[in-house]
């Protein structure tokens, strides 16, 4: 029986399923995909253990990050963080520092507060049951799911993006499986499919499927292990599925940052812990508002947040970045401190520091970026 609680499979997949049951589709798409995973499984990190705690941290970086980027970090955070104690004993701003450049910093930080809790609540090991996973900050039904089925070997299913695509495509599901209705009946499909034996490696051969052969761009029908299977292409609709709204035009704003420059020091400050980069270290700075000039909104955003005045001088770089919602074009200043002493008013705290020693603070990665050009910007002032 499952560990999480399903409706009853609702939506009709019958008028896709011509001349064959369902139970005999299922068991057929289960030896087709098994025995192509057993033959052509990437050779991953995380597929060396069962340890649930590896499990779940190779998970948690492989949610909106490719598996090339994901494996020097997860090679690198197990060995400085080889259990959860190692985890919990960490400060924050270390583990954010070796999180640096993997992005969505919030399962960063979600893990860490996930390992505190883990020691604390459950003496340190991960916990087999999903209600207690699920109560673990950051970790979603889906990293339950593969923890459980993965580690501990229990039937529990997982629905990833790749998973997703796999299943709108073999059942002809044209329904957005973005809309919560038609997720919760993907969820449900999912469920019914799994096996008896070998959950695991299911759930994981239906996420390599999706990776390497059902992509979500010109897939890979001719190697499909389930081509035979698949409604998708039998109707020539592989390409059309899984159904997508529009894409809204994403917002786009001005930001103006300040380097404070002072006895061959630069202030930096820490962002507050929840939201948007919450506890990396930036340089002050933020949105310019309607009819405000660059100047004019950087002194106002310094003042707010550190409570000082500033000069603003020469312009060090201009830069185009892009977040998950939304755009920023960033314009970065040298400044010099003119009144005060600066303040965390508006961040979590602040630091003089030497830009040599810049590198040992986690940044966001508009920020590496303004560091080098800064940088640059020095070198050419020396030699000017």
């Amino acid at each position: 029986m499952s560990l999480f609680r399903v409706s009853i499979f609702e939506f009709r997949i019958s008028d896709s399923i011509p001349l064959m049951k369902r139970p005999e589709r299922y068991a057929r798409i289960q030896r087709a995909l098994l025995a192509w995973f057993a033959g052509n499984a990437r050779d991953l990190p995380w597929r060396r253990t069962r340890d649930p705690y590896a499990i779940w941290i190779s998970e948690t970086m492989l949610q909106q990050t490719r598996v090339p980027t994901t494996i020097p970090y997860y090679e690198r955070f197990l060995e400085r963080f080889p259990t959860v104690r190692h985890l919990a004993r960490a400060r924050l701003d270390t583990v954010l520092k070796l999180w640096e450049g993997l992005g969505y910093y919030s399962r960063a930080r979600n893990l860490h507060r996930a390992a505190r809790e883990i020691v604390s609540r459950f003496d340190g090991r991960m916990p087999r049951m999903a209600d207690d996973l699920l109560s673990l900050p950051g970790i979603g039904r889906y990293t339950a799911g593969a923890i459980g089925s993965i580690a501990f070997k229990q039937r529990v299913a997982l629905v990833d993006g790749n998973v997703e695509r796999v299943l709108c495509r073999l059942f002809r599901i044209r329904e957005n499986p973005r809309d919560a209705a038609t997720r919760k009946k993907v969820w449900s499909l999912t469920e019914e499919l799994l096996p008896a034996e070998q959950v695991g490696h299911f759930n994981q051969a239906l996420m390599e499927l999706g990776s390497e052969i059902c992509t979500p761009r010109a897939p890979r029908c001719p190697d499909c292990p389930l081509r035979r299977l698949c409604e998708a292409k039998r109707h020539s609709e592989q390409d059309q599925l899984p159904a997508r709204a529009a894409k809204k035009a994403l917002p786009s704003h001005v930001v103006v940052v300040a380097v404070i420059y002072r006895n061959g020091r630069i202030l930096i400050d820490k962002r507050k812990p929840k939201g948007l980069l919450g506890g990396l270290w930036e340089f002050p700075g933020g949105k310019v508002r309607p009819g405000e000039t660059l100047d004019a909104a950087l002194q106002r955003e310094v003042h707010e947040e550190l409570d000082i005045e500033i000069e603003v001088g020469r312009e060090i770089t201009v830069m185009d970045h892009a977040y998950t919602h939304f755009r920023v074009r960033i314009h970065a200043f040298e400044c010099t401190l003119t009144a005060g002493e600066p303040r965390p008013i508006a961040c979590a705290a602040l630091k003089w520091v030497r830009p040599a020693d810049l590198d040992r603070y986690a940044f966001p990665a508009a920020n590496k970026r303004i560091i080098e050009a800064f940088r640059l910007h020095r070198m050419e002032q020396l030699r000017g």
